[in-house]
Formats: C-alpha cells, sequence, structure tokens
C-alpha cells in the first residue's frame, strides 16, 4: 500500500545508516497494538532489526518494568512513564510522545444504542444496564473515578462484568456478557461482534497520553532510537489516526 511505503521510505530518511541488524524488546500497552502490527513490519523491512513485542495493560506493564523485567523500549500511560523515570529505570531526555486516546462506549451488534450524548445520559444508560464492563487499564482507573463523580458506584459495582487481564473489553460485550463496555477507542475498533456508540462526551471524556522511552539498561540504545523516530515519523500519523488514535 503506498501508506506503507510512505511510512517506510520516511524512516529511512530518518535513521542513520545501521551496518547491523538488532533484535528489540518492545513492551507497549496494547492500546497501541492494531496500529503498531501495521507499521513494525515497515521498520523492520526499512532497517533490518526485527522487533519482538509484549503487549498489556498499562499497570501491568510499569508493574513488570519496575519489577526488573528487560525490554529495550517501553511505552504505556504517561503518569507510568513518568513514575519509571523517577525509578531510574527509563532514561529520562529518551521520553517521547507516541500518540493519544479517548474512551469510547459500545454494546453488542444488533442491541439497541443507548444514549451517551451527556454524561446525564451516559449515567442513565449505564444505570439501565444489567451489567458493566471495563478495563483494568489506564481507561478503568479513570472510569472508577467517574462513576464515583456520577455518583453510581455502588449501583456500578454490583454489575460489573469479569475482564481478564489483557483482554479487549469489546470481546465481552460480543459475547454477551456485559451489556455496555467502555474501552479505548483504538481497542473498540477491532472488535468484531459489537456496535460502537461513539466517544465519552466531551464533559466526561478523559484523554490517555501513551508516552514511553529507552530503557535505561538497554544494549540496543541506538535500534530502540530508531523505532521510536520511526513511530512518531510524520508518515506514520495516517496508520496511527486509522486505528483510533491521535499523534503526539
Amino acid at each position: 500500500m503506498k501508506a506503507r511505503f510512505i511510512v517506510a521510505v520516511a524512516a529511512t530518511l530518518l535513521l542513520p545508516n545501521i551496518s547491523q541488524a538488532s533484535e528489540i524488546k518492545l513492551l507497549a500497552s496494547v492500546a497501541m497494538k492494531d496500529a503498531y502490527l501495521e507499521l513494525i513490519p515497515e521498520f523492520e523491512k526499512a532497517t533490518g532489526h526485527k522487533v519482538s513485542v509484549a503487549w498489556s495493560s498499562t499497570p501491568d506493564v510499569q508493574k513488570r518494568i519496575a519489577a526488573g523485567e528487560a525490554a529495550d523500549l517501553i511505552i504505556l500511560g504517561d503518569s507510568g512513564t513518568e513514575e519509571l523515570i523517577k525509578q531510574g529505570k527509563l532514561v529520562a531526555n529518551s521520553r517521547v510522545n507516541f500518540a493519544k486516546s479517548g474512551i469510547g462506549v459500545a454494546v453488542r451488534a444488533g442491541t439497541p444504542r443507548p444514549d451517551i450524548s451527556s454524561a446525564d445520559a451516559v449515567k442513565r444508560s449505564v444505570l439501565a444496564a444489567k451489567s458493566v464492563a471495563y478495563s483494568a487499564g489506564a481507561s478503568g482507573i479513570y472510569l472508577v473515578s467517574m462513576f464515583q463523580k456520577l455518583g453510581i458506584s455502588d449501583q456500578v459495582e454490583s454489575k460489573i462484568a469479569t475482564v481478564k487481564p489483557g483482554e479487549p473489553v469489546g470481546e465481552v460485550v460480543a459475547r454477551g456478557e456485559a451489556e455496555i463496555g467502555f474501552h479505548q477507542v483504538s481497542e473498540l475498533i477491532p472488535v468484531k461482534g459489537i456496535q460502537i456508540l461513539g466517544p465519552l462526551p466531551a464533559e466526561i471524556q478523559n484523554i490517555t497520553v501513551y508516552s514511553g522511552g529507552i530503557h535505561s539498561a538497554t544494549k540496543e540504545a541506538d535500534a530502540a532510537t530508531a523505532l521510536v523516530k520511526f513511530l512518531t515519523a510524520p508518515a506514520a500519523a495516517p496508520i496511527i489516526k486509522k486505528h483510533g488514535l491521535e499523534p503526539g
């Protein structure tokens, strides 16, 4: 595809000549997964490097790196990035913003579409639902506080559907285990069997910035930096947007 070719060419121009191919370990939030599954193969073609990726939630990524797991490049929710820099796990001057994502709302395909046009409408729709699903990641952490502010946390707690670690909320909704689900828009888009109602209304929306940096113990700093430049190149923006994220 032309877009992929442009990204590959742009990255090649950005990167220094690399005489030896390296293997880069990337540990990243699953919110980035579908965009990066499209971009990383182009990076590998352009540079000869290989990238091995582990996907997880922001809290789990933070926990794993804090516990000493090895990686070369780490991407997670911004609060986690700041904490890892404080711990000395990430090189402070390597910090960069990769993308931003808002929270979306979904129901099972073929079911009625509840109103989410305002904060009050979301409140009514959540109260009317028999079951609610959200992740344990960045969006889920925010939703807990949102439900508290809306004054419905007790009611929601009694009807939370189980979402396994790393499992897309949309899949729980698609199976009929939750009447309404909340997750990053980028994580809802790939799921079949659901209808995305849209993003949360602006008055209660929360934008997660996904940032990260080079691990302080990496032995592949140059290759990891090349990957950062590739993923943040202007030519990568259309692919990032296609998958429900905003660059930077």
